[in-house]
């Protein structure tokens, strides 16, 4: 049977954060037949690794987890709200 891989690398200053939101999902096995790792590269990349036995098994695992990094980088977006500014940054 051949085997699926996809990789996928996100560049955010919340990498830490949306990888630290995925740890309980990626403790747990959600299906057999895929395998999905996910790491920092840096400080600021979020690297999702997938592999998987067959087709079916791969889409349902990247409609996953595309979803869960989607949903953790939006809360980071609305936890920041208008008013939030940076450490360091000026005000114009």
């Amino acid at each position: 049977m051949s085997q699926h891989e996809v990789t996928f690398r996100f560049t955010t200053p919340h990498a830490g954060r949306i990888l630290r939101s995925l740890e309980p999902e990626l403790a747990d096995e959600v299906n057999p037949r895929s395998r999905i790792q996910c790491r920092l590269d840096g400080d600021n990349t979020l690297v999702l690794a997938v592999e998987s036995d067959d087709t079916p098994s791969l889409r349902a695992a990247l409609n996953m987890y595309l979803r869960l990094v989607n949903v953790a980088d939006e809360m980071q977006q609305v936890g920041e709200g208008p008013g939030h500014r940076e450490a360091g940054a000026s005000r114009e």
